[in-house]
């Protein structure tokens, strides 16, 4: 499952419950972890040039990136491997690895604090003998990344009385779903309209209604996947983006509890073309204004400085892009704007808590909630005080998602606490539960730079819309999880369209363009990206191509 994607900065606060310990928490910066060390914010690049910017002398560089999350980083790459070294990577933050972000958490025995990740926490599909490997996974891999594989039927369900066991409904949706997977592929092959997810499960013969046990299941199931209600998820899109990832590489997902930060792997990566000191790395610099054209592309930042470009990738979260946190200059036009506001940009939101004791069953790693009145109140809880995690850390987390995310982001950690508290004494009433001595949960939705935690794809959005939304204007290019139209949503979404534009700049630059899809086929995959002037009600089957950012067939099974 997706279980969020995240572009961070410097997240501070005080756990202030009288009942637990004070502790204070901060993003950690990684720049000590490999052979990178901050630049100051104004350093120049190795071979500096100047021209005349609104704001005086404008750093001359050949490639410059808006941000340092894993599709600035792989597109960084994707220039050094073509022999591309004159860019800048310009990063808001004091860190490399952008939404993949973590923090120290709560206490071990001998005092020091562990490590729990705010954002990304799953490598999802890893690979199959004989089918190809998730470049996450492969990545996890090669930097020695902690995980460990998080099985989703070790689950205890509840409701407000305690524990009462709806297992059984899991069977009952998972055989609508398939029902619905078999329909969606024949949306797509017959080029019929997209619908909802309610609808097409409904028509699978999964309704829920006022069965809140079964709300519970299908939150489990879609909610916490997509972070949007099924009745704005779209049905298609939905079901083919999740078979790209988990039929193409395999089911399992592995949870990432590695004391370095999950983005070890990221900074690992921009060590094998960054060196020590490197001034192409511009951390703590944030960006204030992008002045575009079919010339270049000129980037000023809230110190004063200014970058002059021949090209830019913009890695902005669809969420900073659709809240207009950096104006464009000129605006983006509006064939742009409209794919930008017709994406959906979701809130996950993880709640830590750390205890004296594991109350709740040691060998098991989820408990699914079931509120009598409100679907998605604090429903899937996930232990790590669990053998194969973090045993007898104690340490508990709860998801929530989208407006329950905007709600508890915007209150107090007091009142949060006490809401979920109230929970688990419904959950485990013979329990005499103690107060956590540690409490801490990110507020994804209220952080500038962020606006949410990662895109899903809207009903009624074609791929020729979401096209648009990858398409460069002028110079200006985007890259991130959102413009992937197999991936969105997961980090090798980033990955992917990171290396593909990357790779097309290169080519414009007059190096080779390497980009092709899974058959070798590179038609349209090189050189500016296709954009649709008249958008059509349906997809075409055609138009699945390299060309529009389908690089793999919806219908491989490799994983399955």
């Amino acid at each position: 499952m997706r279980r969020g994607l995240f572009s961070a900065s410097v997240l501070v606060g005080v756990a202030s419950s009288p009942h637990m310990r004070q502790q204070s928490f901060t993003l950690l910066s990684l720049c000590w972890i490999l052979p990178i060390v901050c630049p100051p914010p104004a350093a120049l690049s190795d071979n500096p040039t100047t021209q005349d910017g609104a704001d005086g002398l404008c750093q001359k560089t050949s490639v410059v990136i808006l941000g340092a999350g894993v599709a600035g980083i792989t597109a960084a790459q994707a220039l050094s491997n073509q022999s591309i070294h004159d860019f800048i990577i310009v990063e808001r933050n004091d860190y490399i690895g952008g939404r993949v972000a973590h923090t120290n958490f709560g206490f071990q025995p001998d005092g020091s604090p562990y490590t729990v990740e705010l954002g990304a926490n799953w490598v999802q599909g890893l690979g199959s003998e004989g089918g190809p490997e998730n470049p996450i996974w492969t990545l996890a891999k090669i930097y020695n990344i902690t995980n460990h594989f998080s099985n989703y039927s070790d689950i205890l369900t509840y409701n407000e009385t305690g524990a009462v066991d709806y297992t059984d409904l899991f069977d009952v949706f998972e055989d609508a779903y398939s029902i619905a997977e078999q329909t969606a592929g024949v949306y797509l092959r017959d080029n019929l309209q997209d619908t909802t997810m309610r609808v097409g499960m409904s028509i699978s013969g999964w309704k829920p209604k006022k069965n809140m046990a079964a709300q519970a299941v299908e939150w489990w199931e879609l909610d916490w996947e997509t972070a949007q209600n099924p009745d704005s998820s779209a049905f298609v899109f939905g079901i083919v983006g999740f078979n790209s990832t988990f039929y193409q590489f395999s089911g399992e997902n592995n949870f990432v509890f590695d004391e370095r930060g999950f983005n070890a792997f990221i900074i690992g990566e921009a060590s094998t073309f960054l060196r020590q000191n490197d001034s192409r790395l511009l951390l703590n610099t944030e960006v204030k204004n992008v002045t575009y054209s079919s010339d270049e592309v000129i980037i000023h930042n809230a110190d004063g400085t200014c970058i002059s470009a021949s090209y830019a990738i913009c890695t902005f979260s669809l969420g900073v892009l659709q809240n207009d946190v950096v104006p464009f200059n000129p605006p983006l036009p509006t064939w742009k704007r409209t794919a930008i506001e017709s994406f959906h940009m979701g809130t996950y939101t993880k709640i830590f808590f750390q205890f004296n004791e594991t109350f709740w069953d040691p060998d098991t790693q989820f408990f699914l909630y079931a509120d009598p009145n409100q679907r998605g109140y604090f429903p899937v809880w996930q232990s790590l005080s669990t053998p194969g995690f973090l045993p007898g850390s104690n340490i508990i987390f709860v998801t929530v998602v989208g407006e329950e995310s905007y709600r508890v982001e915007q209150q107090s950690d007091e009142e949060t606490q006490a809401e979920a508290m109230a929970v688990l004494h419904q959950m485990f009433p013979e329990k005499n539960i103690p107060d956590p001595i540690a409490f801490m949960y990110p507020r994804w939705s209220l952080e500038p730079w962020a606006h949410g935690s990662y895109s899903d794809w809207a009903t009624g959005v074609t791929l020729e819309r979401h096209q648009n939304l990858r398409t460069n204007v002028d110079r200006l290019w985007f890259a991130g999880e959102a413009y992937s139209a197999e991936y969105f949503g997961f980090l090798q979404g980033a990955w992917f369209e990171g290396r593909d534009v990357g790779s097309r700049i290169a080519g414009l630059l007059g190096k080779e363009c390497t980009n092709e899809d899974v058959n070798g086929n590179s038609a349209g995959a090189c050189g500016p990206m296709k954009r649709y002037q008249v958008l059509h009600g349906t997809t075409r089957e055609e138009e699945y191509d390299i060309a529009n950012g389908w690089s793999a067939s919806s219908f491989l099974t490799f994983g399955f």
